[in-house]
């Protein structure tokens, strides 16, 4: 067994270690994923114009990340390594479009993602139901295109509603979305009503979800569309009268109606009796796209959105789960989206984890304990004709140009806005980092690193 599996692997006892040998419920999972919005755009983050109380409370009742990591720092591949826990060396769909066709790649037939683990088809018998997890998705997918192999129904998910591409999403008030394979109409948008605001509508079925299944476990995957542009908020509330130009306006509305959402999920959970026995996740599907000013939404963080670097890459991250994880608590363990599929499968306690998975469980993290903050978490991204690599080991985060460029070196401990290249200071950490690039990822035809000459 290569090295990366046994990594991916070596966690994957501790839930049931943790959690007792005696037979008890199995938890629900709802991971919750804003669109394009920044790190510090939240309160808990130190956020003062933008108003996110529902988010602060629930870093306040349980774990916020300072060193969480997207899957990429643009759409659809922070997608595909969240889904599949790999990461953009080995996932099936490594940028927005692919670099052979220009088209979009679909994730392929045979891809395990977290709903298709938690679909069993075993379990291990550490819990009292023997039932498979009920999946749902609603909101944007962004990884298969209608008729392709891609299509969330196929990978696992029982019901899904929402955006199947993501420039489709990019209209807040669509006159169609998906539910499961059908296109449906959205008639409260015809003729330019505007009526019907999507990510209000992913909200209904997420609650409509939780309240139906309620009685059995379940995996919710709420990813609505906000604050992703075009800045278009149903109501500007608070902010209506704040001195700033419409699009800030509109922008700090919409990171506060996505709070709304955490907020009435959170509550639905209080009502139906499911709070104690669910782990809510809350993040952001990659860096932020603006950095409006005043609200300096990546903070000391170099660039944005579609940037390798940390403001392109690092996201909010928050995680609760009453009675388990510690209330208030701080975490700065690195770890990414690749890490989602091989936690939430350990803490179900779910067989069928993938050889190739790239993540490990981090539920000693959540569960208070110490696990090695040293081991590599790995990004690629292609850029037009070029190529882009970055690595983070521990402190030390290395970003080169291609295959064969030099290596920049950055100690994020000291200098968390890469602005400053130690390289030559400290050539073992490089020869390290350099080591690891040479093995960490396989070529993919969609996404060649040269592209062949044109003519």
């Amino acid at each position: 067994m290569r090295r990366r599996d046994l990594l991916a692997l070596s966690s994957l006892p501790f839930a049931r270690a943790a959690l007792g040998q005696r037979k008890e419920t199995r938890p629900n999972f709802i991971f919750m994923m804003a669109d394009d919005m920044g790190r510090n755009e939240l309160g808990c983050y130190g956020q003062k114009l933008i108003q996110t109380p529902h988010m602060d409370r629930l870093a306040a009742e349980g774990m916020r990340f300072t060193d969480c990591y997207a899957g990429a720092s643009v759409c659809a591949p922070a997608r595909s390594v969240l889904m599949t826990g790999q990461h953009t060396g080995h996932t099936t769909v490594r940028s927005n479009s692919s670099r052979r066709t220009g088209g979009r790649v679909p994730l392929k037939a045979d891809d395990k993602t977290v709903a298709s683990i938690l679909k069993g088809p075993e379990w291990r018998g550490a819990f009292d139901e023997d039932r498979a997890y009920a999946t749902g998705i609603f909101g944007k997918w962004g990884l298969g295109e209608p008729g392709t192999t891609g299509l969330p129904n196929d990978h696992g998910f029982d019901e899904w509603y929402g955006f199947l591409n993501q420039q489709h999403a990019h209209h807040h008030y669509p006159q169609y979305l998906w539910r499961n394979k059908m296109r449906e109409p959205i008639k409260g948008n015809y003729h330019d009503a505007n009526r019907e605001y999507a990510s209000d509508l992913f909200l209904r079925e997420a609650l409509y979800f939780i309240d139906r299944h309620r009685y059995e476990p379940f995996f919710l995957y709420f990813t609505p569309t906000v604050p992703h542009a075009a800045f278009d908020c149903p109501e500007l509330g608070a902010y209506a009268n704040q001195p700033w130009p419409e699009p800030h306006k509109h922008y700090a509305a919409m990171v506060t109606r996505f709070d709304s959402y955490v907020g009435r999920i959170m509550a639905r959970l209080k009502e139906t009796g499911l709070d104690d026995n669910t782990l809510v996740f809350v993040t952001s599907d990659n860096g932020g796209a603006s950095n409006f000013e005043p609200f300096n939404s990546m903070g000391p963080l170099r660039g944005r959105k579609g940037a390798i670097s940390e403001g392109g890459l690092r996201v909010p991250m928050l995680a609760r789960w009453p009675g388990r994880i510690k209330p208030g608590s701080v975490s700065e363990m690195p770890w990414s989206f690749q890490d989602v599929l091989p936690t939430i499968a350990d803490l179900a306690d779910a067989r069928g984890i993938p050889a190739n998975v790239d993540g490990i469980s981090i539920a000693p993290t959540l569960l208070g304990k110490t696990q090695n903050p040293d081991r590599p978490l790995y990004w690629e991204q292609y850029s037009g004709p070029g190529f882009q690599q970055a690595v983070r080991m521990g402190r030390w985060k290395g970003v080169r140009q291609g295959l064969s460029a030099p290596l920049a070196l950055y100690d994020l401990a000291a200098d968390i806005g890469e602005s400053k290249d130690v390289a030559d200071a400290n050539p073992q950490v490089v020869r390290r980092m350099e080591e690891y690039l040479a093995t960490c990822r396989t070529d993919s035809p969609e996404y060649p690193v040269e592209l062949p000459p044109r003519g």
